[in-house]
């Protein structure tokens, strides 16, 4: 085997792949159609509004909500525009450091996460939570801390307003 050729998955491995990768389309596309159909958002908008929700005094820098939302400034910047809209969030520029921008949740944002937290965390429960045993959750958190760490560092969450 020449050093360039890749190392091709075994029939196991393509297996255990194959299976996540349905697992994390199939989830986030049903998390979205549960989000759109009771609260009339998408499962971004929704990541964008919670993250704000954990942050201390509901603002954050818009570069560490994108990185919590996985997310580039572009999209988040097109979503935050129309969260504005609704009167759920308002940007202004960070006293701290004029080149960030902040995002802060208004009180009806706020509002928008309490009336939708329940069904969203009934739906995450029904599909990610009673399926698994305490055993599966612990080594499924393993498994996942494995795949963020490979993937890249990570920072706590929320992050320490600066």
């Amino acid at each position: 085997m020449n050093a360039e050729e890749p190392r091709w998955l075994d029939d196991e491995e393509q297996e255990t792949w194959l299976a996540m990768a349905t697992v994390s389309v199939r989830l986030n596309a049903a998390l979205d159609a549960q989000l759109q159909r009771d609260a009339g958002i998408s499962h971004f908008e929704y990541q964008v509004l919670a993250g704000l929700s954990m942050a201390p005094e509901r603002t954050l820098r818009m570069s560490d909500l994108a990185e919590f939302a996985a997310s580039s400034l572009s999209r988040l910047s097109h979503t935050a525009k129309r969260l504005e809209t609704k009167g759920w969030l308002y940007r202004t520029p960070d006293p701290a450091d004029g080149r960030y921008t902040l995002a802060t949740l208004t009180d009806d944002g706020w509002e928008k996460v309490v009336a939708t937290a329940p069904g969203h965390v009934a739906e995450v429960r029904r599909l990610f939570v009673d399926p698994l045993t305490k055993a599966q959750h612990k080594q499924l958190r393993e498994i996942s801390r494995r795949i963020n760490t490979a993937i890249g560092p990570t920072r706590p969450w929320p992050p320490s307003q600066t």
